[in-house]
């Protein structure tokens, strides 16, 4: 049986079998990924949503701050021979 975890209150899911394991906003098939690289881009929050109009802007707030969580972590570089 597959398990989601859910973050933030639920606006973030990771559920394995949807969008193969990618934290995805509120269970639906929009990657919190897709909207950190809309944003990468130059999008505004205004030009997301009106492309995903299922979207609250609570969801792109949460997208952000799960990418801060995630820099919160310490990260060891190894090189490959």
């Amino acid at each position: 049986m597959s398990q989601t975890m859910s973050f933030f209150n639920g606006r973030i899911t990771i559920h394995p079998d949807l969008c193969n394991g990618k934290p995805t906003i509120r269970g639906k098939r929009i990657t919190v990924q897709s909207i950190l690289e809309y944003l990468a881009a130059g999008d505004n929050r205004e030009d997301i949503l009106r492309q995903y109009p299922t979207l609250e802007p609570e969801d792109i707030d949460a997208c952000l701050a799960f990418a801060a969580k995630l820099m919160d972590h310490q990260y060891t570089l190894h090189t490959t021979t």
